[in-house]
């Protein structure tokens, strides 16, 4: 019986989502990472391998606030700057973390922001 640890569980799982899901110019990829200390989100074009806009906890918006709090703030923040890059849709990646907690946080946020998946 293999010996596997919770990162390499989780790396296992984001491959496995990763090999399903792409990100082009129109819909690009929005890459989930939570930490125990924050949480960040990016969009990625997979296509041109260019990151189009990128939200992280440190920024001085989210630095302060509650876990959940930040998750959708997060999103919200996202969101509007992917809209100002002319985004409107894109593709979810959970990247291998469960659709719950801060990670469905964010994806709400997004979504009442305006941005579509």
């Amino acid at each position: 019986m293999p010996v596997s640890t919770k990162p390499q569980r989780r790396l296992r799982r984001r491959r496995r989502v990763r090999a399903k899901i792409k990100g082009t110019a129109a819909r690009p990829r929005l890459a989930v990472f939570r930490s125990n200390r924050g949480i960040g989100a990016q969009l990625i074009d997979d296509v041109s391998s260019v990151t189009v806009t990128a939200v992280n906890w440190t920024e001085s918006d989210l630095r302060g606030l509650a876990p959940m709090e930040q998750a959708a703030r997060t999103g919200a923040l996202l969101a509007e700057r992917a809209k100002a890059a002319g985004v409107e849709q894109c593709v979810f990646d959970r990247g291998g973390y469960r659709y719950h907690g801060r990670v469905k946080a964010l994806a709400d946020g997004a979504r009442e922001a305006g941005l579509a998946f």
